[in-house]
């Protein structure tokens, strides 16, 4: 049986929005002099675009999900090697691990913890998408070259179409970020916010 082509159109009701670390802890006004190109593409483009893939998303019946790094413990014991020779960790209900208001879930959204840059690694995500029948996972937040590059590839080898819109994530650098798009462009498909936008509405007309 032949396979759909990575760009035939989304099923909302088959498709998940995943924003990637998009909290507190990482967005911040601390961070524009350590790291201004992340901090100004995070507030004038990426941000701004989650807020209208959400509201895109929600009424043409995708699920909405969060990930946050949130340790399951007070001092970080349970974090991953890696983010514990990093140095990431926000406590359990720290408010470092809060979602940023400004895109912040609603009273039924999904927010998972996670202790690793792999959401796949450190979580439930994968059953809980197969639960909810997703086909469709569209992935966003920060950053690009690292949180975002994972799960990407690891959603595409367990069987998402993963899909990828280039100015609602971002990294340190445009560098960095042009160079994670075409390391992992392989493996999802990448489109732009306004794209999507168009294609969840269109979807969402067809199904009435």
């Amino acid at each position: 049986m032949a396979l759909a082509p990575r760009d035939h159109p989304v099923d909302p009701r088959r498709t998940a929005l995943l924003l990637i670390d998009v909290q507190n802890g990482i967005f911040n006004d601390g961070e524009h002099a350590k790291r201004p190109y992340f901090y100004e593409s995070a507030r004038d483009t990426v941000i701004p675009n989650l807020q209208r893939l959400i509201a895109a998303a929600r009424p043409a019946g995708a699920e909405v999900v969060y990930t946050v790094i949130e340790s399951l413990t007070q001092d970080g014991r349970d974090r991953s090697l890696d983010y514990k020779l990093t140095g990431f960790h926000f406590p359990k209900g720290s408010f470092e691990a809060q979602v940023l208001w400004a895109v912040a879930p609603g009273d039924d959204d999904i927010v998972l913890p996670k202790t690793s840059s792999g959401v796949f690694n450190s979580t439930n995500i994968d059953y809980v998408l197969r639960n909810l029948g997703i086909e469709h996972l569209v992935v966003t937040g920060f950053l690009t070259d690292q949180c975002v590059d994972h799960t990407v590839r690891d959603g595409a080898d367990r069987g998402y179409r993963v899909i990828v819109p280039t100015d609602a994530c971002t990294t340190n650098t445009p560098e960095r970020h042009e160079s994670a798009l075409a390391a992992f462009k392989g493996y999802c498909r990448l489109t732009t916010t306004a794209g999507l936008v168009d294609e969840l509405a269109a979807a969402s007309a067809r199904a009435g």
